[in-house]
């Protein structure tokens, strides 16, 4: 199974893309530069991503960056050990508190291991995440897109993402899920590059915003 691991295989997505579908040249060239944009597998990988969940990046960066000054080293059994009232001086909601438990405690527990996990077949992982409460699809999507370098995963429920299609399809209204899904089919199996395509190009379209999640 082919994965994106460095600016060669970004390279070759690109390329790609722009031969299967020409109306993403403008995009391709519009972009300075797409981003590698890789984390490694494991516990602090998907923390960083439940905490970007449903919030700007700067409230996400802070939070999580209060996080890791409380769990150290960064292991769901020290994250457990800082109780409820750590998680709350770090800024963690309610939900997002109990996501990490159950996370927590299926890692202690032996029923999750986040780096093994990174070698099944999409489908497969997004089951194990998504089994998981508060784990849905877009946390699942990032996590394999980032953390384990799945090279066709596009993750259509992003509003950056669908935000940028829209635009640069000159589209009346955002895309559903559903039909971003749709047109991405097209670009497979360099979905991912696409995706890390169009964040950049979501920050062109905001003057520098970045928008990708992780």
């Amino acid at each position: 199974m082919k994965s994106i691991r460095n600016r060669a295989d970004i390279e070759e997505g690109l390329e790609y893309l722009g031969k299967c579908d020409p109306l993403l040249l403008p995009i391709i060239e519009a972009v300075e530069e797409v981003p590698l944009r890789l984390s490694e597998p494991g516990f602090k990988g998907l923390a960083s991503i439940i905490v970007s969940q449903q919030v700007s990046k700067a409230s996400a960066a802070a939070i999580f960056g209060r996080l890791c000054e409380q769990v150290s080293p960064f292991t769901a059994e020290n994250y457990l050990a800082i109780g409820e009232e750590g998680w709350r001086i770090v800024g963690l909601s309610r939900p997002k508190q109990r996501t990490f438990v159950i996370v927590c405690n299926a890692i202690v527990e032996g029923q999750l291991n986040l780096t093994s996990l990174c070698e099944l077949p999409v489908e497969t992982a997004m089951e194990q995440l998504t089994a998981l409460k508060g784990i849905g699809p877009w946390t699942a999507e990032v996590y394999l897109l980032f953390c384990a370098g799945h090279r066709d995963i596009f993750p259509a429920g992003d509003l950056a993402l669908q935000e940028a299609v829209r635009a640069a399809f000159d589209m009346s209204e955002r895309p559903t899920d559903k039909k971003l899904r749709t047109i991405t089919q097209k670009w497979s199996p360099w979905q991912g590059v696409a995706a890390r395509l169009f964040w950049a190009y979501y920050a062109v379209l905001r003057d520098g915003r970045d928008g990708t999640p992780a």
